[in-house]
């Protein structure tokens, strides 16, 4: 029996249907000291519908460069998701709720996905 190959080209997935139609969607990682500040951070942002869901990711452990010295803390990761219109907003929410001085807060697009959830997202996080 002869085997069959997917025509995809290497480079990837054709593009979602609504690529260059919808409006975009942001994933934004942001690290918090605890499960607590992570959960009010979240309760914060969702409730406030500056994202339309958050994932609270326990058990990372960071190590990064700070005042001089190499920190070695457990942390809690958040996968918050959004519109890219509304980015600017949220990180300027989470900077003001943040017990850090210096929080992370980085925005990664969104190249496709589940079209349905999107449109979810997009709805959600409407200002």
């Amino acid at each position: 029996m002869a085997e069959t190959r997917d025509p995809t080209p290497a480079s990837g997935p054709a593009p979602s249907r609504e690529a260059g139609a919808a409006e975009p969607v942001v994933v934004v990682l942001v690290t918090a000291p605890s499960a607590e500040a992570a959960a009010d951070l979240a309760r914060a942002v969702v409730g406030e519908g500056l994202a339309a869901c958050v994932n609270i990711v326990p058990g990372l452990r960071s190590i990064y460069a700070w005042k001089g010295e190499v920190c070695d803390d457990p942390e809690v990761l958040l996968v918050i998701k959004t519109r890219r219109a509304r980015f600017a907003d949220l990180r300027e929410r989470v900077v003001a709720l943040h017990p850090y001085e210096l929080p992370e807060v980085i925005a990664l697009d969104v190249a496709d996905g589940h079209a349905p959830y999107l449109d979810w997202v997009r709805g959600r996080t409407r200002a």
